[in-house]
Formats: structure tokens, sequence, C-alpha cells
């Protein structure tokens, strides 16, 4: 037993019983290390055990080795609930709907985009809004905003940001279904009309990489992707859905924590684990609502990565395909969507919460590009400002926890901690003296993502490799770092 609760029983995975509490619906299992599980705070435990108390929940409540206490739900937690008799919790997706990595590479070495990096890390920070309340680069009316809830990237094709084939290398190639305008609030559609098109603030950035040879860890899943090494540049862009997002959040737990017991009979221990049956009038209602917000922070990163594109063949004057611009993939890590499970030999539609964790289809399966299919979905990790990112796919144990796997490093320090404990120029000067060139619109919110503050990502990506939840293809160093 570790913390006297957990008990070791697979390679990086431990459960806590059905019985450990009362009310339990299932057992709960936390993937990582010894040590990743010992540095895990206490509310990580108590959280995941309300969570396994859900109705409708199957099998188990999972949380990843980057799990961290949040809002009801930990963060790297999963929870796959039947939909014909089990509800959907807004604290199981998060405030920040469709919180997301897109990531793409280039031709381009290190020794090429050295001399200019300066200059496209300032042109870049004019033209991407970001920081607390940043407008977006598009403004909308309301009927276009009513568009773009629907359509996500394709709106952002139409109208000229991005080409077709963007679409292809985009989870549920950048538009998800049953996304309906109606079930958004006004005070919603006023907080997201002008943001699209922005950072954002805390952990959201875009990071410009190397890919060194010896970081190359799979070569032939890489090959197929395009990664090659040889300090090839590479930039990953994370944000989500940001105030639009929130504020759906917000609505939908102050109605359902006003439904839950006094309509539906629902008592949970956590009011922040508010929910809703998910065929319920109000269920529904947050559904359609959280999939306009994955459609609007589809529609973000692509509005981004468009002007990303642009600045680089603006700099290099060259087009995007002589530069080398290829879209590996853009994943989400906070939704909740319908997928279809083998539970006890019966086959069900499932709504898997997936909170801080990405999906990780494995090579063979639908729903992923077709030039991925022999290699699996391909899993973007953003590390923190000070440590690498890594690209993965699914692995061979991935089934096992409903094709999830870990989404980041994960805090160990909380924001409030991180800013008493660093000042943000200290940061930057670091930062720039160790080969990272970084923009901020904040001191103080660059203090609060300290790479101290969070955990080793290798140590991250070794359990989750362990578990054989996922495979390793290649770890990304920054050198260059937008921040809200």
């Amino acid at each position: 037993m570790v913390n006297g609760i957990a008990k070791k029983i697979g390679n990086c995975l431990y459960e806590i019983p059905r019985d450990y509490k009362a009310g339990m619906r299932v057992p709960a299992r936390i993937y990582a290390s010894e040590e990743l599980l010992n540095s895990m705070d206490n509310a990580v435990f108590e959280q995941l055990t309300n969570v396994a108390m859900l109705p409708g929940i199957q099998s188990y409540a999972l949380c990843m080795p980057d799990g961290h206490s949040g809002y009801g739900f930990p963060i790297g937690g999963v929870a796959a609930i039947d939909i014909e008799d089990g509800v959907i919790s807004p604290g199981g997706i998060g405030f920040d709907i469709n919180c997301g990595v897109r990531f793409f590479i280039t031709s381009l070495t290190f020794q090429e985009l050295s001399p200019r990096l300066n200059k496209i890390m300032d042109m870049l920070f004019a033209r991407i809004p970001s920081g607390v309340g940043g407008k977006g680069i598009v403004s909308l009316n309301d009927k276009q905003f009513d568009e773009a809830m629907v359509k996500g990237c394709q709106w952002a094709i139409e109208h000229g940001y991005g080409i077709k084939d963007d679409l292809t290398f985009c989870e549920e190639n950048g538009c998800i279904a049953n996304a309906k305008p109606e079930a958004v609030s006004g005070k919603a559609r006023e907080r997201g009309k002008e943001q699209i098109g922005s950072l954002g603030s805390g952990n959201h950035y875009l990071e410009f990489q190397i890919i060194r040879d010896e970081d190359i860890l799979n070569r032939d899943i890489a090959s197929r992707l395009g990664i090659t090494g040889n300090n090839q540049i590479a930039c990953m862009i994370h944000c989500g859905s940001r105030g639009f997002g929130h504020q759906i959040a917000t609505d939908y737990l102050d109605q359902f924590i006003s439904v839950m017991k006094q309509k539906y009979h629902i008592d949970i221990p956590d009011r922040e684990l508010a929910c809703a049956p998910f065929h319920s009038k109000e269920g529904q209602a947050y559904f359609h609502a959280m999939n306009c917000a994955i459609n609007i922070a589809f529609l973000n990163r692509q509005l981004i990565f468009h002007i990303v594109r642009d600045v680089l063949s603006q700099v290099f004057k060259k087009s995007p395909e002589e530069l080398g611009i290829k879209l590996i993939y853009d994943v989400c890590h906070n939704t909740a969507k319908i997928e279809q499970y083998d539970i006890n030999g019966k086959n069900k539609k499932l709504l898997v919460h997936r909170k801080g964790a990405t999906r990780a289809f494995t090579k063979g399966m639908q729903g992923i590009p077709e030039l991925y299919r022999e290699i699996g979905q391909p899993v973007l990790i953003g590390g923190s400002m000070q440590s690498a990112s890594y690209i993965l796919v699914g692995g061979p144990m991935a089934k096992e926890a409903f094709y999830s796997t870990v989404h980041g490093s994960g805090r160990v320090m909380s924001r409030q901690q991180a800013k008493k404990r660093f000042k943000g120029r200290d940061l930057a000067n670091q930062m720039e003296k160790s080969g990272i060139t970084v923009r901020t619109r904040s001191f103080s919110g660059l203090a609060e993502e300290a790479g101290a503050a969070y955990k080793d990502i290798d140590e991250v990506i070794d359990a989750i490799t362990r578990a054989g939840l996922s495979i390793p293809v290649a770890r990304m160093i920054p050198i260059g770092s937008i921040k809200g």
C-alpha cells in the first residue's frame, strides 16, 4: 500500500478499492511511479474516489501521472460514463473546454532559424493577442459567431485562414458534431466572440522547439511523421476556448447544482462534481453548448497557426510548402466525447470525460487520419516553458485507460506558491541565458509558470510508457516561448 490508500497492481499502476469509501461504484486507479504517486497532493485521492461515485461510471475512475487536484475532478482525470443511465459533469471537462495542443514541423533547422528568431518572435507577439482579457484576431457579429460555433476550423478555411489539408490533421477534423448555439447564453457569447484567435494567459503558450537527433525515440514512427531530427524546427500551440468555455462551464454548473438533488435525486459528496443525467434536458443543453466551445477552441488554434505560417513565410520569403511546414496534429485534453467500448461483454456508448488527459487511439482505429492508421494517433504533450515536450502515440495498454494518456507535466506548486517563490523578470533572464527567447504580457504570470512549479516531464513520460499507455516518438526542446 502507498500512503495507506493505494495498492500496486501493475507496472506504474495503483488501485484504491471500491470499499475504501461508501458510495464508490468502481475502484479508483492511478497511473504513476511510486515517486510521482507520493508527490501527489492528498486532494487527488479524495477527488478521484469521489469521481468513482458518479452515476453510470464504468470500470474505474482514472488519474494519470501528471495528476494534481482540480475543480471536482483531479486534473489528469478520466471517467467513462454510460450515456443511457449516467451523467455528464462539467467538472470532468474543466473550465477551459477543449484546451488542447496543435503541433507542426518544418524543414528549417535551428541554424537557419536562430538569426531570425527575435524578429519572428516580435512579429508574432504583435500579431497574436495574449494575456488576461486579450481580444482575438477576428471580431465576429452574432450570425458569424453562430456559424463559427457549429463549423469550427471549417469556418476558418472558408474565410481564408488556412487550407483544406489543415482539417485532415485535426481531431474530429476540427469540427465536432452536436454543437447547438441556442444552448449558449448571451453572457458566454459576449465573452467569446471577440477572443477568437488569442492565446490567453496561464499555462497557454506558443513555443518554437528543436528536435535533435538524440531526441528521436522511435525512428520508424518519427520518419513516418516527417520528423527527421538534425535540429529540426517545430512549433507547439497550447490554448483553448478561453472566456467562452469558462462561461459555459460556469452557467451549467450553476444549473446542475440547482437540479441535481431536488430534480434528479443525485447525491454526490462534492458540489464541484455537479452533474445531470446525460439524456436530461439540462444534460443535453450542456453537451450541445460544450461542443460549441470545442469548435471555438479548434478555430482558435487554427487562426493562430495560420498567422505563424504567414509570419514564417514573410520572414524567409518562401511559401509554407518551401519551408516544409506540415501540421502533425491538433488534439484536445479537456473534453467529454461519446465513444464505444466493450464492457463485460456488452457494447456500450460511453461519455468519456478527459480533464487534463489526452485521447490516445492506437493503430488501426477509426477516428484518426488515414495516414496515421498504421502508427496510431499522435499524442501531443507539453512540458513546462523551461523543459522538453513530447510527441507520443497510443501504447499496447491504452484500451485499459479508455485510450487515454497524460497531457503535460502536471503542477507540483500552486500559482500563488510559484508567484511567492519566483520573480518573472528573473525567470525571463534565466530563460534567455539558457537559450530560450521569451515574450510575455505579464511577468507575474510568467512567475506562475516557472519550470520548478511543475513535475519532471521525463519522469511523467517514463511512467506512462512503463504503464503501456503510450509510446514516445520524439522529445522537443524549447528555444522560443510566447506567454500570456
